[in-house]
């Protein structure tokens, strides 16, 4: 199938999905929704079906999370718990591992957090300081980690350490299941400005004594399985912005057609129907591209999804931040009122464009990876 264009399957998942939004809203209980998309199966639909998933892949996981927040309910934790927590215990985690933790990530009784920025690395993932050494079977897991989406809400976070290689010196990434209960592992809520309904945290791992078990996958894989996780990560970063700013996009469109302050409707000027004709297209190319991210990434091209996945979150970080900046000023004064449910999108927004990468090292990648131009670091 050509990855621009969707089957009927995912029509009507896209449709149902849609009517399952309209019903909560953008007043929504973050719970509530969580536990009906459960229940609908739509939270594990990238999750095999032997563990209670629904055997899809990201390219249905993206479709639920655009339609949800296209309807003003976003839900942030599905582009952690499913997305890239369960990705990769799918793919990398033992027989065991799997049979613990996928079924209750399929149905929402469980949820995983994902731990990898820290407050001295930024976007620089080599310069992670988390360590985790050996300490006869167990494993001891020591640093810090930063803006780290509702660990208060997961029962575990996955952890982004880095491990000894005993024949280089080298360190090496890896990844850690940390329960939230665990002895040495504190959080701290930062206070942001950002309205969302999950929390962010600055997390602290003193000492951490994990079991063996707690490593998922295998210790030398690598940077392997921190991409299988991380290349899902920016194709639901990309949904989410798409939803976001389909959203505010309709409630100007809804708002233009009405208004009249003239003779005509406002929407009948082309200063204010040129920009929010350009806005839905810059969200419709994004969406072609995180489509595509997705069909590569669903196909086990991971180089491909790789490149793909990068432009589709800067293509869509970029068209959202214009979509709700454009309907802002559609609406006026209205724009900034709470009636409307605008005016938090303005930072919302922009959180599109800064995490989980920022635009500056999406084109730093794509000029090295794709380019071949040189590195300036």
């Amino acid at each position: 199938m050509p990855t621009t264009l969707e089957s009927e399957e995912h029509k009507a998942l896209r449709a149902a999905v849609a009517a399952l939004g309209k019903r909560h809203g953008r007043t929504y209980d973050r719970e509530a929704l969580w536990s009906e998309a459960a229940k609908l199966g739509y939270l594990g639909v990238n999750l095999p079906e032997a563990y209670g998933g629904g055997g899809g892949g990201i390219a249905e996981l993206s479709i639920v999370l655009e339609e949800l927040g296209a309807a003003g309910c976003p839900l942030l934790m599905m582009v952690v718990s499913p997305a890239i927590c369960g990705t990769v215990i799918a793919r990398f985690g033992t027989e065991e591992q799997k049979r613990e933790w996928l079924p209750g990530l399929a149905d929402g009784t469980r949820t995983m957090a994902f731990g990898i920025t820290e407050p001295d690395a930024g976007s620089n993932s080599h310069r992670i300081t988390t360590t985790a050494h050996r300490d006869g079977v167990d494993w001891l897991l020591t640093g810090r980690k930063v803006f780290i989406s509702g660990v208060d809400i997961a029962d575990a976070t996955l952890i982004v350490g880095r491990t000894e290689d005993a024949r280089t010196g080298n360190l090496k990434p890896c990844l850690f299941m940390v329960p939230r209960d665990a002895e040495g592992f504190t959080r701290r809520q930062i206070d942001m400005e950002l309205s969302a309904a999950e929390k962010q945290f600055e997390l602290t791992l003193d000492d951490v004594r994990l079991p063996a078990d707690a490593l998922v996958g295998d210790e030398d894989a690598g940077l392997l399985q921190l991409f299988a996780g991380l290349n899902p990560e920016r194709i639901m970063t990309a949904a989410f912005a798409i939803g976001m700013g389909r959203y505010a996009l309709a409630r100007a469109v809804e708002y233009a057609r009405d208004r009249t302050v003239w003779k005509a409707p406002i929407g009948a000027h082309q200063a204010i129907a040129h920009p929010l004709a350009q806005a839905h297209i810059d969200l419709e190319l994004a969406r072609l591209m995180m489509q595509k991210a997705a069909y590569l990434y669903d196909a086990g091209d991971d180089v491909g999804a790789g490149e793909a996945a990068n432009m589709a979150k800067y293509a869509a970080g970029e068209a959202c931040v214009k979509a709700v900046d454009q309907s802002v000023h559609t609406l006026g004064g209205n724009g900034l009122t709470r009636e409307f449910g605008l005016a938090s999108l303005i930072t919302a927004a922009r959180v599109s464009r800064i995490a989980p990468v920022s635009r500056e090292m999406i084109l730093n990648y794509v000029s090295h990876q794709t380019l071949g131009l040189p590195k300036s670091y």
